[in-house]
């Protein structure tokens, strides 16, 4: 009798961006950029080596109440054949869904083609996000002649290595003390929010998809704490929220 092959395991996210193009075709070649985006990243990330990270160390803890980050690319440790490999097929991945134009593509893949370019303006834009009490230290090399995409495009390639690193680091981490509106584990300024069931708010990273408990209500880009500020516009389930601050106009 023959028994049928179990169907390959399908990534929960995958998945809900499969029912989401169900339900809304109309918004099919983003959802379709996004997939591609997640399942190349995914694969990528399960062939990186495991990082040892502060994270899982005494100097971990140190770091955090002094308000430092968790995570240089030094300690990420990444094969920079890896990384050059990432950038490239995000590259291309933008390019076939017609998010980069071509003069663009055809630069950002030469600089991954350039000894030591890529690395100088990797640590260059990583050190833009550092907490404010290390932005003393900067680096200063300048990338205004490249496209402005080249940001989002390092920060898509980079997304494996510091996910499996902020992964590593968060393991019996306690971010209960944290108290700063920034990631601590790569630095960077959260994209969204989760809401959680006793009132809570947790913090979401874009860029290494690390969470840490913040203020339920603030903003958390300028840091004002009075409601009074905020304006909060609810989605009709009440799923979601978007939260707008009135001192620094950001959303």
């Amino acid at each position: 009798m023959h028994t049928p092959r179990p169907g390959r395991f399908e990534p929960r996210d995958l998945a809900e961006l499969k029912s989401l193009r169900a339900s809304h075709p109309e918004l099919a070649p983003a959802i379709d950029l996004q997939a591609e985006l997640v399942d190349f990243q995914r694969r990528l990330q399960g062939r990186i080596p495991t990082p040892v990270v502060l994270g899982t160390t005494g100097e971990g803890a140190v770091r955090l109440a002094a308000g430092h980050r968790l995570l240089e690319l030094a300690d990420l440790s990444p094969d920079w054949s890896d990384l050059r490999l990432a950038v490239r097929r995000v590259a291309d991945i933008l390019r076939r869904h017609e998010a980069l134009d071509a003069g663009d593509y055809t630069r950002i893949v030469g600089l991954t083609r350039e000894g030591g370019r890529l690395e100088a303006l990797l640590a260059d834009w990583y050190a833009e996000s550092l907490p404010p009490i290390d932005r003393r230290t900067q680096t200063a090399i300048h990338r205004a002649a490249f496209p402005a995409i080249l940001d989002q495009v390092l920060s898509l390639g980079l997304r494996p290595f510091l996910t499996k690193a902020a992964h590593v680091a968060a393991q019996g981490l306690d971010l209960a003390a944290w108290g700063r509106p920034w990631c601590p584990f790569c630095g960077a300024e959260p994209d969204f929010a989760v809401l959680t069931p006793n009132g809570g708010r947790l913090l979401t990273c874009g860029r290494c998809e690390g969470r840490w408990p913040w203020e339920p209500v603030g903003c958390p880009w300028c840091g004002t704490l009075d409601p009074g500020q905020l304006v909060t516009l609810a989605s009709s389930d009440g799923q979601y929220r978007l939260y707008a601050c009135n001192v620094c106009r950001r959303t």
